[in-house]
C-alpha cells in the first residue's frame, strides 16, 4: 500500500498528460485530419458553432493541459465543452451513453473535472513558473537587505 501512496502523484501527473494529449489529437484530427484519425467529412468552416469552436477548445485547451499551463481553468473549459457534447448531441439520441456514442464525452467530461481539481501537479509549467516567480522574489528580497 505505501507504493501506491508514493506514486499517487505521479499517476495523477501522468494522467494529466495522457488526458490532455488526447484530447488534443481529437482536436488536431477534426481541423486537420492529423495523427492517424480520419475526420468524418470536410473541417468545419472556421467559427462554426458548435464544431469549430469545440475542436478549438479541444486543441487548445488540450495542449494547456497537457504541458500544465493554465491548468486548472482549461480543465473546467474541456470539462464544460464535453457536458455540451454530451448533453446537446449524445443525450437526445438516448439516456445510455451505451447507446448515444457519447462514452468518450461522459469520460473526457469527466477526466478533466478531476484534473481541475487535482491540478497540474510538479510536473507541469504552471508549478514550473511558479517556483521561478517564488525564487525570483527571493533574490529581489535578498537585494535590498544586501548592505551597500
Amino acid at each position: 500500500m505505501d507504493l501506491i501512496e508514493r506514486t499517487k502523484p505521479h499517476v495523477l501527473e501522468l494522467f494529466r498528460i495522457v488526458t490532455g494529449l488526447l484530447f488534443t489529437m481529437h482536436g488536431t484530427a477534426t481541423l486537420f485530419s492529423f495523427m492517424g484519425a480520419p475526420r468524418s467529412g470536410a473541417a468545419p468552416a472556421i467559427g462554426a458553432f458548435p464544431s469549430w469552436w469545440a475542436a478549438m477548445i479541444q486543441l487548445v485547451a488540450g495542449a494547456l493541459v497537457l504541458v500544465g499551463l493554465a491548468t486548472r481553468v482549461a480543465a473546467v473549459l474541456c470539462s464544460g465543452s464535453m457536458a455540451y457534447a454530451y448533453f446537446v448531441v449524445h443525450q437526445p439520441q438516448d439516456l445510455s451513453p451505451l447507446t448515444n456514442g457519447g462514452e468518450l464525452s461522459a469520460l473526457f467530461c469527466w477526466s478533466f473535472l478531476l484534473i481541475a481539481f487535482v491540478g497540474p501537479g510538479r510536473w507541469a509549467l504552471d508549478t514550473a513558473l511558479a517556483k521561478l516567480r517564488a525564487s525570483s522574489a527571493q533574490e529581489a528580497d535578498d537585494a535590498f537587505l544586501v548592505p551597500a
